[in-house]
């Protein structure tokens, strides 16, 4: 990225203050990268765990196919979840805070014993499964939130910084130069006047 600046004092302040704003924020952002890194392995870890168990729980009642055919699936039904969120690392991420489950209690005298059994598995799995797709949510948000901050540390470690510098450098050099000039200009100057002056004196 070519920065744009005048050969001039004001120049070179102005892209000094931009350089030290941008030296601060570094560490900062460093800091906000790994904190978002642990924070989305930590998601994702916790979303594999519970992968793992929703798959588990699948298996373990998969013995009890037959009677699962036999199970109304209507006795329950989801009819709320409550969200709230949370900051991690500057970022508002999901947390799941309760399942609200609506069972149908009314026929569940004419059914078969095993049925409270069933509902309280189906409620098991739901919630599992819930918790998990939180879990995933949660570290996409986050992994958002890193890959743009990671973008960021880039932009001020590889481009601007070094932009900066660089900017900062040739301003100096030509300031430097012109204030060369000016003084060779000057002794110049003053060397004839001498010159003259010793010239009319003679």
């Amino acid at each position: 990225m070519a920065i744009k600046f005048q050969y001039n004092k004001t120049a070179l302040q102005a892209l000094d203050k931009q350089l030290k704003v941008r030296e601060r924020a570094l560490p900062t952002l460093k800091n906000k990268e790994s904190a978002l890194r642990m924070e989305v392995k930590k998601a994702k870890d916790k979303a594999a765990e519970l992968e793992k168990d929703f798959e588990e729980k699948i298996r373990s009642y998969e013995k009890m196919a037959r009677l699962w055919g036999e199970f109304d699936p209507s006795l329950v039904r989801i009819s709320d979840v409550d969200l709230s969120a949370r900051k991690l690392a500057g970022v508002f991420t999901p947390v799941l805070e309760k399942i609200h489950f609506e069972i149908k209690t009314d026929n569940l005298f004419n059914q078969p014993v095993w049925y409270a059994d069933g509902i309280s598995i189906i409620k098991k799995i739901a919630e599992i499964a819930i918790e998990r797709e939180v879990f995933l949510r949660k570290m996409e948000l986050l992994d958002f939130a890193r890959k743009k901050t990671t973008q960021k540390v880039n932009l001020y470690e590889k481009v601007q910084i070094p932009g900066f510098q660089d900017a900062i450098r040739k301003i100096k050099r030509f300031l430097e130069d012109e204030d060369n000039l000016s003084k060779s200009a000057q002794k110049i100057v003053k060397d004839r006047q001498q010159q003259q002056k010793q010239e009319v004196e003679l």
